[in-house]
């Protein structure tokens, strides 16, 4: 049978890197052959012959960790995820208010935390450009979100609002708030937003799917499904969407674990998933945010935090979870079926999350639900095996993995040296044989999965300044290790076990990249470029 597709005069990532005779035909949606010449006979009169231009072919790149539609509503409202700046920011929000005037909240997001002393940027620079318009701008990593006195004002936000268990209002020295709502302060304000409609859930997702095809990412799992910080629920989107066809890619979701009940919620969550499965889009996961970030000091840590003399503080940060109920509740989902998607960044969060699995496997011996644990940004020398011993993936976000301000600023200070050469362990846990998956946590940071990789193998981001030191390098992988990651690493986190490889009988599931990566220097990675994608042997994306 005549091959539709044949793709060759390039490298090919197979279980190893083939050479420039390589060829991988396709028919329908699967690989029917790999090798050498003799496959180009396989061509028929309407096969369609692609020219990998000395370019690299690699299974298409699966996001084990992102949030599409969030990433997707950004890009279309005040977008300032690739700004820096303060002053930058304030003239973006201006411009961005005179456009909408229809708009009656000013909402969207993506500010830095390293571009305001001390990461707290407050009410009355935004009172400056906006003062009688309501603003509500989350920041990148969606932990915290700005807000101006006009929507403090509406929420009846005033010195003796009192914070809520799981966040924290930003004050003054009198008490009074100053504009910046961190963690479970955020739905203090996000509950007066306008709801999302389905539409707008929908054309965000195809926004956000156009871009990610764009980047060689054929597949991802959404990190949350539910009502998270007054977001909306995303999920009747990718029911619509697979439904009609307009879903390419292959998306496993992660509902929401209310944190505030518990193992009562299960019933809801299997019945979600029995009405959330249809064509490429299934919820299989569930999703438990067990702390904060370490910026602002609610990552959960075993030991305190330090100040700024070195002195320790009272602060451990948070655990949204009791870890008594987590190790009652993760038992549960994983006996009723479901994968367990635990963010985690301090070593406490991660130790907690890891004992909650142990409890899981000596209630229910070892399943399939290929549980993860996303982030692991500090993790205590004795708890790295336990990822191996445990079949827990370590989910990574390797772009965070870099000296720039939020780690040189707002981290490392705070956690001393010794915690700080714990962070983000990736060699340490691939030599522990712990199983790699890679995600980026769109729209926190860049999507582009050769980005990523660039800073798995270098520890510098791309963009980072001439001279910058690499950060911790000997936990840097090999580039074909963090390939590994973002491709068949993910696709076994999402039990896409027909993707993540190119070999006969798997789904077409393909990046083309214009350079080969494996055989060009570590340092230029990120040069790369994705030329076309293709899901199922179907193109959605050329470059």
């Amino acid at each position: 049978m005549p091959a539709d597709l044949l793709l060759g005069g390039g490298a090919v990532l197979g279980h190893e890197r083939l050479g420039h005779d390589a060829v991988v035909a396709v028919a329908g949606d699967r690989i029917v052959a790999v090798g050498g010449s003799e496959v180009a006979d396989l061509a028929g009169p309407r096969t369609r012959r692609v020219d990998l231009a000395g370019g690299l072919l690699v299974p298409g790149f699966v996001d084990a960790h992102i949030h599409p539609v969030q990433g997707g509503l950004e890009r279309m409202r005040c977008d300032l995820s690739q700004l820096q700046g303060r002053d930058t920011y304030l003239r973006a929000i201006r411009s961005y208010a005179d456009a909408h005037p229809e708009r009656e909240w000013i909402t969207g997001g993506g500010w830095g935390m390293a571009s305001f002393p001390g990461g707290t940027p407050v009410a009355t620079d935004l009172d400056a450009v906006l003062p009688d318009r309501p603003v509500f701008l989350p920041n990148r990593d969606h932990h915290g979100a700005w807000v101006n006195t006009c929507a403090l004002d509406r929420a009846g936000i005033v010195a003796s609002t009192p914070d809520p268990p799981d966040g924290r209002i930003e004050r003054a020295s009198d008490g009074s708030p100053t504009g910046l709502l961190h963690e479970g302060a955020m739905t203090l304000v996000g509950h007066l937003l306008p709801s999302d409609t389905e539409a707008d859930h929908v054309a965000a997702l195809l926004e956000a799917q156009a871009y990610l095809h764009s980047l060689g990412i054929t597949g991802w799992q959404d990190a949350i499904l539910g009502s998270y910080a007054n977001l909306g629920d995303a999920s009747a989107a990718y029911l619509r969407t697979a439904r009609d066809g307009r879903l390419t890619a292959r998306v496993v979701g992660a509902l929401w674990w209310d944190r505030d009940r518990g193992n009562e919620q299960i019933a809801e969550l299997v019945e979600r998933r029995d009405r959330l499965r249809t064509g490429r889009f299934a919820a299989t996961s569930v999703k438990i945010m067990q702390d904060g970030i370490a910026e602002n000091f609610t990552a959960a840590m075993l030991d305190a935090y330090l100040d700024r003399s070195g002195a320790a503080t009272g602060n451990r940060g948070l655990s949204f979870v009791d870890p008594e109920t987590l190790s009652e509740a993760v038992p549960a989902l994983d006996a009723a079926g479901f994968q367990v998607h635990v963010h985690a960044i301090g070593d406490r969060a991660v130790r907690e999350a890891l004992d909650a699995f142990a409890v899981a496997r000596a209630a229910n011996g070892a399943t399939d639900a290929r549980h993860h644990i996303a982030h692991i940004q500090v993790i205590a020398p004795p708890d790295v095996p336990r990822f191996a011993a445990l079949d827990v993936a370590a989910n990574m976000q390797a772009l965070w993995a870099a000296h720039e301000p939020q780690m040189d600023e707002m981290t490392i200070p705070f956690l001393g040296a010794e915690r700080t050469g714990w962070q983000y362990p990736f060699a340490s846990l691939a030599r522990s044989g712990a199983r790699l998956a890679a995600g980026s946590d769109w729209p926190v940071s860049s999507p582009d999965p050769l980005q990523g990789i660039h800073t798995a193998v270098n520890r510098v981001q791309p963009d980072a300044p001439v001279g910058t030191e690499p950060f911790l390098p000997e936990q840097a992988l090999e580039v074909s290790a963090a390939l590994a990651a973002y491709t068949a690493g993910s696709a076994w986190v999402n039990h896409s076990d027909a993707t993540g490889h190119i070999d006969v009988g798997m789904l077409a599931d393909l990046a083309v990249l214009d350079r080969d990566i494996l055989a060009g220097p570590a340092e230029a990675v990120a040069d790369a470029r994705v030329v076309a994608t293709y899901v199922g042997g179907r193109q959605v994306h050329a470059g």
